[in-house]
């Protein structure tokens, strides 16, 4: 009974997994037709046709994994095409991004994986170790919308988070966490019920900013250069009261040293010859020098 049971979910589980991994049609849809990825992310592909092939390979491995190969199988070749897709209209720069990543995760790891299980890993642990690499990536397939679910709250838009996606996601991890309990399969449980938990909350996310106006990338560049303008402006005005309030100082520390009386070193120096010029003088000569040096002296303070 818990055999059939475990078949007959094993089957709804394939159904609805298919249909997570089709989700994505009605975006590319619009990729292909504007011939831009906009502001989508390939991270979600990549990782996502990584897991399906390595779940693809356990499955081949696993005794009655059948039902894990059909689907998976069908999700590598989906997410093959919208890497594809992805890598052909995506900017130039988000192109050589995704491409390594290609190159090193679905080239490189997986094949290093598959030739490592074959030829050095041993019979009794082949299931064991392919099993945790396969949880693991499942989890960074479930984990990858994370990135989407910042955007959509950065932006206060839904509109790269498709709702089916997000929907077909929760059913998914829901599901296999059954299977995997009737099967006792720790591999597949521990990951789809961490998906089943991420896929909750995504939805609980969309249901909040689903009504909300969307703030475009070109809306929020606009306000950040009209901030950075007015920033600048601000600048420029502190810097030239700053060089008016110098100019000012500096007039005024000039004014003041004019208005200052004679260094007394300087006036020490002309004593001597004063007091000389003093002594050769009659009385008559002296003092109309004097009243001559008051004069010249009440001059010089009122030109200052």
């Amino acid at each position: 009974m818990a055999v059939s049971l475990s078949f007959i979910v094993g089957l709804i589980g394939n159904v609805i997994s298919i249909l997570v991994f089709a989700s994505p049609i009605k975006t590319f849809c619009r990729v292909v037709k504007k011939k831009s990825t906009e502001n989508f992310k390939g991270i979600p592909y990549v990782t996502t046709l990584l897991s399906t092939s390595l779940w693809t390979f356990y499955g081949l491995l696993k005794p009655n994994g059948l039902l894990v190969v059909t689907v998976n199988a069908a999700g590598a070749t989906l997410q093959l095409i919208y890497v594809t897709l992805f890598l052909i209209y995506a900017p130039k720069d988000k192109k050589i991004k995704t491409g390594k990543l290609v190159a090193i995760l679905n080239v490189g790891f997986l094949g290093s994986v598959i030739a490592m299980t074959l030829l050095a890993v041993r019979e009794d642990i082949k299931l064991t170790f392919v099993g945790l690499l396969c949880a693991a990536f499942t989890v960074g397939m479930y984990a990858a919308p994370l990135s989407i679910m910042g955007m959509v709250i950065k932006m206060k838009s839904v509109e790269y988070m498709p709702f089916f996606l997000s929907f077909f996601l929760f059913l998914n991890g829901g599901v296999w966490s059954i299977y995997a309990v009737l099967v006792k399969d720790f591999f597949i449980g521990v990951p789809n019920a961490i998906g089943f938990i991420l896929g909750s909350a995504q939805l609980v996310i969309y249901s909040m900013y689903r009504n909300k106006t969307p703030r475009s990338m070109a809306t929020k560049e606009e306000e950040s250069s009209d901030t950075l303008v007015e920033e600048r402006g601000v600048e420029m005005q502190r810097q030239e009261y700053g060089e008016d309030e110098e100019n000012n100082l500096n007039n005024r520390i000039l004014k003041k040293g004019h208005s200052l009386p004679k260094p007394f070193m300087t006036r020490l120096y002309s004593m001597p010859k004063k007091i000389v010029k003093t002594l050769s003088l009659n009385a008559n000569e002296l003092e109309s020098s004097w009243a001559f040096a008051d004069d010249l002296e009440n001059a010089e303070k009122n030109r200052h």
